[in-house]
């Protein structure tokens, strides 16, 4: 899950990483947004793969992070925005949203398109800051 922070508090995520990715550059890139304090949004238009699968120690080492970051992510990360275009594949992604908020502490939000995608992240960052762009 690569991460650009180019444009923060826009944190751009891609779930297109080759085999060999380094998760642990993702974290860390990850706590230097949450150590900036401020509220952010991260989007994707690329969701995971139904086919994606994460090993037994990938698994615990995100649960373990998560866990110790999990106050931060509720009060600063306003919501993963998921860009599909298709509405039948934003339908089937309602159900794992639920579980996704209950496991990052953050909802998941869905759009249409990335125009949309930009307007539900200035209107998330809007209610908490005053200002869209942060």
């Amino acid at each position: 899950m690569p991460l650009d922070s180019t444009n923060f508090p826009h944190v751009w995520m891609s779930y297109d990483h080759a085999p060999d990715h380094d998760h642990d550059e993702d974290f860390s890139e990850l706590e230097a947004n949450l150590k900036r304090g401020a509220p952010f949004v991260i989007l994707t238009d690329s969701a995971p793969a139904e086919d994606h699968e994460h090993s037994h120690e990938e698994k615990k080492r995100t649960s373990l992070w998560m866990k110790k970051h999990k106050a931060e992510l509720r009060s600063l990360v306003l919501a993963l925005i998921v860009i599909e275009p298709s509405a039948a594949k934003r339908l089937a992604f309602k159900p794992f949203g639920v579980a996704f908020a209950k496991f990052w502490g953050y909802p998941l939000r869905l759009a249409a398109s990335r125009e949309e995608a930009m307007a539900i992240a200035g209107e998330l960052l809007l209610e908490r800051t005053g200002s869209a762009k942060a």
